[in-house]
């Protein structure tokens, strides 16, 4: 029975689970920043296990329901989840150089994320372009298709976290991050277009606003998170530094556009939890909620270091604990969730040993 119960939650698993570790891990990156490294610590060994866990599920449900992994990824909703794959590589990759100081690790991962970006871009958007049945723009897109721009924007960062791993090849790294930093931005502003005019030319229910909206924020925090490092380390590389200005300029519109997004974004969950009395329920989307308020605190952050406002370094201190409720809200959620899950197989392994019973006696 309990077999049973493991073996449909891996085929139905929802790809997008990997925002966990998205959220868990630049979460653990933002509390190292803020010299909170115990609790960073703690939650980056978290994170590594979630990680190693969700891919071992991958895994198994790619080998037993290859076909519900292919359904998955043609589907307009559901198929971006994958994306979520190549950011959380990126970020654990991330968090092993800011965390660990463990950069061959890190290597290893950033290559993980380059095949798995190219394989699930070129896959997913050749999908949604020749497939003949497709939804409506209303039915078919959402704030989730943003996780395209943060996994394009993971890469990014993490090539250039890696630079002391590269030796003399800075220039080449670095020109590789910029464009990734640059097309991210660019897939930013075909999508948030689309994005935007569904919100506001299209009927809204609160049905619609699935917890990844959260993302129209979550990608232009981590597209200043990739430009604050370009900015940092434009010295290793002299064709960067004539870049400068206009990296500049881009990563504090990024971060403005994302400092834009956060009361819009509170004032629409009340809307759909309040006034419209939506039941708050456990939902693995939720992690696409968590993640972004992470990135702004560790964006922030390296902003303020990046074009030396020291005014800037207020926000992170105390957004952080808005971060960190976030997580423990959606965690224990989890922990609800899984809990109950394993009561209502008790129970049914319990009305089946009696039933056997009675037809025993």
């Amino acid at each position: 029975m309990a077999w049973r119960h493991l073996r449909d939650g891996i085929q139905s698993l929802n790809p997008a689970y990997f925002a966990m570790v998205m959220a868990t891990g630049i979460l653990a990156i933002a509390l190292h920043l803020l010299r909170m490294e115990p609790f960073g610590v703690i939650l980056a060994w978290i994170n590594l296990a979630a990680y190693i866990i969700l891919w071992g599920l991958t895994i198994v449900r790619l080998v037993c329901f290859p076909r519900e992994m292919f359904s998955d990824l043609i589907d307009h909703n559901r198929g971006v989840g994958y994306f979520t794959l190549v950011a959380a590589t990126g970020i654990v990759g991330s968090q092993f150089i800011v965390i660990f100081n463990r950069y061959q690790l890190a290597e290893i991962l950033w290559f993980g994320s380059l095949v798995l970006w190219a394989l699930f871009t070129y896959s997913v958007f050749t999908a949604y372009t020749v497939k003949e049945q497709k939804p409506t723009l209303d039915e078919g897109i959402n704030g989730g298709w943003l996780v395209t721009v943060v996994a394009t924007q993971a890469v990014s960062a993490l090539a250039t976290l890696l630079l002391p791993a590269f030796g003399a090849h800075h220039d080449s790294i670095l020109f590789l991050a910029l464009a990734f930093w640059l097309f991210g931005g660019m897939l930013y502003i075909w999508l948030i277009s689309l994005i935007f005019y569904r919100y506001t030319f299209f009927k809204f229910s609160p049905s619609d606003l699935m917890p990844p909206y959260w993302i129209n924020m979550g990608a232009m925090a981590i597209s200043t998170l990739a430009g604050a490092l370009l900015i940092l380390n434009a010295n290793q590389a002299p064709f960067l530094e004539s870049f400068l200005p206009f990296i500049k300029g881009f990563t504090v519109l990024f971060w403005a556009t994302a400092t834009w997004w956060i009361p819009m974004l509170f004032i629409l969950g009340y809307w759909r939890h309040v006034y419209k009395k939506f039941k708050l329920v456990y939902d693995p989307l939720f992690w696409g909620g968590v993640f972004p308020l992470g990135m702004y605190t560790a964006c922030t952050y390296r902003l303020a270091q990046a074009i030396r406002l020291p005014l800037l370094f207020l926000i992170p201190r105390y957004f952080i604990y808005l971060a960190l409720a976030a997580w423990l809200l959606t965690f224990a959620g989890l922990t609800g969730s899984l809990a109950g899950a394993c009561r209502r197989v008790a129970q049914k392994n319990n009305i089946a040993e009696a039933a056997a019973s009675r037809g025993r006696i």
